[in-house]
């Protein structure tokens, strides 16, 4: 699949108007962010890419303070192995107990679960509050035994810890095949038999009767609104939900969404002003 690369130069270059950038263009089809010393490179699928939304969207910018100008030029697919570690991507750790890695590290921190990762794709690695935030949700939730749902799972980070975590099943959905490939190898990295992943969207849950105790869903605010009552449809009663992907002014959204589906909210936690909501059916 071919990209559409954006560079974006913000300024002044901060986290918040980074973050607020790269969450704003996600509702417009954006991927995958890279982070840099000017703002931020943003990745989209050359079908998908719209000029004059591009336009209107930074024109709409709401920090008055801040300039963002930016470039557009189509990329060819390429080894973003080799592009991770040219930029630097390092080992994360988490909440002291779960580091987050890839095979080019070295005298990697020692921690309770080690996730080995090969991103293929410029995101989905760790690093974006979103993932750290629901990392730290499944540290601190009994997994053993669950069938576990991870929507939209990116390089697979979230549904592998599920399973390290003792679930007894993981099911990985993504709309981006590349997604799903690169799940597959992280997957066979770190040695999961009792994870499978496939190419979609919600749709996928209504063709069969598939019952889950947990769901994570970390993707963006219109698609999690949209896709609740699907979430809920394949979620047995007392399943736990965690959501991310939105900033915590989008919690009452969430909370309404929620509600019109049958579940009940319970409490949301932060970083950088990027939220998880955690809800129970």
């Amino acid at each position: 699949m071919k990209y559409m690369e954006v560079a974006f130069v913000v300024r002044p270059c901060t986290e918040t108007a980074c973050d607020l950038l790269a969450g704003m263009t996600g509702e417009i089809g954006f991927e995958s962010f890279v982070e840099n010393a000017d703002g931020v490179n943003a990745y989209i699928p050359c079908a998908l890419y719209k000029e004059e939304e591009l336009k209107q969207l930074v024109a709409e910018f709401p920090m008055p303070d801040v300039s963002i100008t930016w470039k557009a030029a189509e990329q060819e697919d390429k080894d973003w192995n080799e592009e991770w570690e040219k930029n630097f991507f390092q080992p994360i750790v988490i909440g002291d107990r779960c580091v987050i890695h890839s095979t080019f590290h070295k005298d990697v921190p020692q921690a309770e679960y080690d996730i080995l990762i090969d991103p293929q794709m410029s995101f989905g690695t760790g690093h974006h509050s979103t993932t750290q935030l629901m990392v730290m949700r499944l540290l601190d939730t009994p997994m053993e035994g669950k069938h576990v749902l991870d929507m939209g799972c990116g390089t697979g980070i979230l549904g592998i810890l599920a399973s390290m975590r003792g679930a007894k099943r993981v099911e990985g959905i993504d709309i981006d095949e590349w997604c799903v490939r690169n799940t597959e190898e992280n997957i066979r990295l770190n040695r999961v038999s009792n994870m499978a992943v496939g190419l979609g969207d919600a749709t996928l849950l209504g063709t069969d009767s598939k019952e889950f105790d947990a769901v994570i869903a970390n993707i963006n605010r219109n698609v999690l609104v949209a896709d609740m009552p699907a979430y809920a449809s394949v979620m047995n009663p007392g399943a736990t939900l965690f959501l991310s992907g939105f900033y915590v002014e989008d919690i009452p959204v969430i909370r309404e969404a929620l509600e019109r589906a049958g579940l009940t909210y319970v409490e949301y936690h932060e970083v950088n002003r990027w939220a998880c909501v955690t809800a129970r059916k």
